[in-house]
């Protein structure tokens, strides 16, 4: 939301004389023209002769090269440290606590994540929305386009997956970037991944680049890709790599995940002897057989969940069934058994999302306006292309200036923009209208906040600076379908449109005429 400002002084014209140090400007302020002169002193040269500046100049010359680079250097270092530092994300205020809350119903699984009382993140699994990322299957090649550079595969879904040539794994002697006409005909058989499901028309994304996630690692058969979040302190990272050195298995790729933090030697490789264990068998059944057919399924959504998401940073976990609760005391006794006592079996009359008041703010996260704590409010707009965030005042008057009342607005909906990106889910290109401010530190600041925030986000954003029109733009990693679209459906009158034309439309013509 814009607000008005008085306007600055208009430059009419702007006269400095060639060789002096005297700037005239002719300004209008209101309907007054103001003339304006500025002297400033010339700065003396040292006394000297042309050669002895010449011989100065050279002296000094010899290292500037060396001196440059250096310089260069320290900056690309600073930017680094200060990308990992954003990466990173800030520790909870004092007192706040995590915990994850599962609700198993006949027809659905539901998981959320609270920090303290807020609502930050929910995930369902249902046989509507039930997910195909991360599944292997066995495709076959229905059609390439050499000119969207390609290919559509039947891997036993609906809709067709689409392969790009970036996504391809070549074979030997195809060169580096293959053409993808060069490397399928229709009827071949291709070993792919869902890297993202089918979403509206489009079907679903699929790697020939085939990984397999653990609990403290994602292991890449064929590749000899290291890699270690970024999310880490350095410290940790330095251990982690010194550790990953030693234990990579020959022919594998290994990038090192978030909830390895703090984890052994020993956990690592028993790790990655799983994921070995599990790839040769991925192999040997994509070996032969029919096509298209599945040859690995992801856990289901609560193994998933833990896997991803549970970490030291959690106090509890609570589960209102039996069965579940004892699968993922299971699951985390072979994997990461410090942390198996921390799950609970809830078993109070009172629902567990009742308790916790999770149904209240998933409901409110499915409306359109969201207030917020000072008056002001956030307005989101899902559209095809992309999702828009507008800022507002809405009640918020604040107290000593506009500038203080407009900044401290803009903190606040920057910390609920966070929380909102990961409690719906919204993916894709993003675009936050926050309110003007003139201060370029509170800019600097505000972007500063921006950043901060989506660090507590484990899904991949970008975000970039501040636009010529004022405007936040970022990206988020689209990877399954968002809050909104698991829990509504399109409207059959507008079809989605949210309007309906009137009947004295101009140029409005009824059916029936």
């Amino acid at each position: 939301m814009a607000i008005f400002r008085r306007k600055s002084p208009q430059v009419i014209s702007a006269v400095r004389p060639t060789g002096t140090t005297k700037v005239t400007k002719t300004k209008k302020v209101g309907r007054d023209v103001v003339e304006i002169t500025r002297v400033t002193a010339t700065p003396k040269r040292k006394a000297g002769s042309q050669k002895q500046r010449s011989q100065q100049r050279q002296k000094q010359g010899a290292g500037s090269g060396r001196n440059q680079r250096n310089q260069r250097n320290q900056r690309n270092r600073s930017r680094s440290q200060s990308a990992r530092d954003h990466d990173v994300p800030p520790p909870l205020p004092e007192g706040v606590r995590k915990q994850m809350l599962v609700r198993v119903l006949p027809n659905q699984t539901q998981v959320v994540v609270l920090e303290g009382p807020t609502l930050v993140e929910h995930f369902v699994a249902n046989e509507e929305s039930d997910s195909n990322a991360g599944n292997v299957y066995l495709a076959i090649v229905k059609n390439v386009l050499p000119g969207m550079e390609a290919a559509f595969l039947d891997f036993g879904a609906e809709k067709n997956g689409v392969l790009y040539a970036g996504d391809i794994k070549a074979p030997s002697g195809a060169g580096k970037n293959p053409r993808i006409e060069d490397v399928f005909k229709n009827g071949d058989k291709v070993l792919v991944q869902v890297v993202k499901d089918a979403m509206g028309a489009k079907g679903a994304r699929l790697t020939g680049e085939i990984s397999m996630p653990g609990r403290y690692l994602v292991l890449v058969p064929d590749s000899d890709v290291m890699g270690i979040s970024r999310r880490l302190p350095d410290d940790e990272r330095h251990r982690l790599r010194d550790v990953i050195k030693g234990a990579k298995p020959k022919g594998f790729g290994v990038i090192v995940r978030t909830a390895a933090a703090g984890a052994s030697e020993e956990d690592l490789q028993a790790d990655i002897g799983r994921l070995v264990e599990k790839w040769n068998v991925i192999k040997g059944q994509a070996g032969s057989g029919q096509a298209p057919r599945s040859i690995y399924k992801e856990p289901e959504l609560l193994i998933r969940v833990i896997r991803e998401h549970f970490t030291s940073e959690f106090r509890r976990l609570l589960i209102d069934d039996k069965d579940a609760a004892a699968d993922v005391t299971a699951y985390l006794e072979e994997t990461a058994p410090a942390f198996a006592d921390r799950v609970k079996v809830y078993e109070d009359e009172l629902p567990l999302f009742d308790r916790y008041h999770v149904e209240d703010q998933l409901q409110k996260a499915l409306e359109r306006r969201v207030y917020l704590k000072s008056g002001g409010h956030l307005v989101i707009d899902l559209t095809e292309a992309l999702t828009v965030i507008d800022v507002n005042t809405g009640k918020f008057v604040g107290k000593s200036s506009l500038e203080e009342t407009v900044f401290q607005n803009n903190l606040e909906a920057a910390e609920e923009i966070g929380r909102q990106l990961r409690l719906r889910d919204i993916g894709g290109i993003i675009v936050v209208d926050f309110i003007d401010m003139e201060s370029e530190k509170n800019n600097r600041q505000l972007m500063q906040k921006v950043r901060e925030t989506l660090a507590r986000d484990k899904t991949r954003t970008q975000v970039f600076d501040v636009g010529p029109l004022g405007l936040v733009e970022m990206t988020r990693k689209n990877v399954s379908r968002s809050l909104l679209e698991n829990f509504s459906e399109e409207c059959p009158t507008c079809d989605g449109r949210g309007v309906v034309l009137k009947d004295k439309t101009p140029g409005f013509q009824p059916a029936d005429e």
